[in-house]
């Protein structure tokens, strides 16, 4: 791949791999680079973490999708920097020079600085995260089935989600149903719908980015389901064993032994990088702040979207980090590029804004659709058809559907593998904590000394 403009991109998430696609018929040689092989459905990772789901139902290989694209190349590898005045990308041991360089490598967890709370509530961003999020939750009644005492059965069926946004609405209604629906019967010792699932949220309403209508309608909802919601509830301390929150003036503790975090992202490291090499100032999540063509402020050959890309609507406010804004912005640098090429000039980008919705459980759902605000059986089967529309591959469509299907029919998640090693899955008591962090594993050694 000589001759022709050099497009590097960096994420392979829907902004990324957005533009690598629309690409496919300009005149540019394209290099996709990315840490994982293969392009995550986000969306749908609360799925995989509560058994709805497997991972190769949300997850599409980026070769597969790219292999007739023979101007495209894609590489497994991390870009650790960017040195923007030689256009060239660092990667260990290689690199890379461009062109053209889109940069869309999305969010992480925020810990709002306690990182050491990641292995005692680990976060969704990855199929390790949902993975891991479901071994804990299934894990906690497979213990509870062989609690000794009360106490410890209330303490292993408590679980405790921090943030009141999409993913964590989603992640509290999945887990009610769990308990409610689908574990039914299944245990003899305990009664799954006798868990307790607490949703916290630090401002004053469930889903704050939505109308006050809707965040008291999910509020409704998940009540429905028996998700016990606590807003201004703000957390102090988590311990293997308990979790401290701060409620206006009182303090609490709650005895539970999974605490699942949904409460902030912040930007990949690299996006700090690229603001400090170009002289900016990144927002408080991190994000690099982009002009109105979305490129870096200084270097008109360098597009920064998706997730981490700092990006202003028309009333001055920053657009939310979700999948059709990415895709919107891949669309608009893919344009650019070809524009380019022709010495046309494209427009600065407009975002369309197509509606916001979350899922709360079965027929449960609140949506915003333009000027109209859905709730319930109608917001629920938009959500659906929207989610299935935007899989990227067609065998990913077919099969989700038929998963969703036979859900509905049957009440039974498919995907409720408890996985891990032996030692992870069957600690050797009752007592153990249900996490793997170290706190855990240095609390197990303690107790077999």
């Amino acid at each position: 791949m000589t001759g022709r403009p050099r497009v590097v991109i960096i994420g392979g998430g829907f902004a990324g791999l957005g533009v690598a696609r629309r690409l496919r018929r300009v005149p540019v040689d394209i290099t996709l680079v990315d840490r994982r092989n293969f392009h995550l459905f986000q969306p749908l990772l609360y799925q995989v973490a509560t058994g709805g789901l497997s991972p190769a139902n949300i997850s599409a290989p980026l070769r597969s999708v790219l292999k007739r694209q023979r101007h495209t190349r894609v590489i497994l590898g991390e870009a650790i920097d960017v040195d923007l005045p030689s256009r060239r990308v660092l990667l260990p041991g290689e690199t890379l020079e461009y062109d053209t360089l889109v940069v869309a490598t999305g969010t992480t967890h925020h810990y709002f600085g306690h990182d050491e709370w990641e292995h005692l509530a680990p976060g969704l961003k990855s199929i390790e995260d949902a993975t891991e999020m479901r071994r804990r939750i299934l894990l906690a009644f497979e213990t509870a089935e062989r609690a000794h005492t009360p106490e410890e059965m209330r303490e292993l069926l408590t679980f405790v989600v921090v943030g009141g946004g999409p993913t964590g609405v989603e992640l509290a209604g999945a887990i009610a149903e769990i308990a409610r629906d689908t574990l039914h019967r299944e245990f003899r010792s305990i009664n799954p719908a006798d868990a307790r699932i607490l949703l916290l949220e630090g401002t004053d309403r469930v889903l704050p980015s939505y109308p006050p209508n809707l965040s008291h309608k999910a509020r409704r909802q998940l009540e429905q389901l028996g998700v016990t919601v606590r807003t201004g509830a703000m957390v102090r301390e988590i311990h293997p064993h308990q979790v401290m929150i701060q409620t206006h003036d009182q303090s609490e503790t709650i005895a539970t032994r999974t605490v699942l975090w949904a409460a902030g992202v912040r930007a990949s490291p690299l996006g700090r990088r690229i603001a400090q090499a170009a002289g900016l100032t990144p927002d408080r999540a991190g994000r690099v702040p982009v002009q109105p063509d979305l490129t870096v402020p200084g270097y008109s050959q360098v597009f920064v979207i998706g997730d981490l890309a700092c990006c202003l609507d028309e009333q001055g406010r920053p657009l939310p980090g979700v999948a059709p804004v990415a895709i919107q912005q891949a669309g608009h640098v893919a344009r650019t590029i070809r524009n380019r090429l022709h010495n046309r000039p494209t427009p600065a980008f407009r975002y369309r804004d197509v509606g916001t919705m979350a899922t709360i459980g079965r027929h449960r759902a609140v949506a915003v659709c333009g000027p109209f605000h859905l709730s319930g059986y109608l917001a629920w089967l938009a959500w659906l058809l929207i989610h299935v529309i935007n899989l990227v591959e067609f065998r990913d469509r077919v099969f989700v559907t038929l998963e969703w299907a036979w859900n509905y029919l049957t009440w039974n998640r498919g995907a409720r593998l408890i996985t891990g090693s032996p030692a992870e899955i069957m600690p050797g008591t009752s007592a153990a904590p249900v996490g793997t962090g170290q706190a855990d594993r240095a609390e197990l050694a303690s107790h077999s000394t």
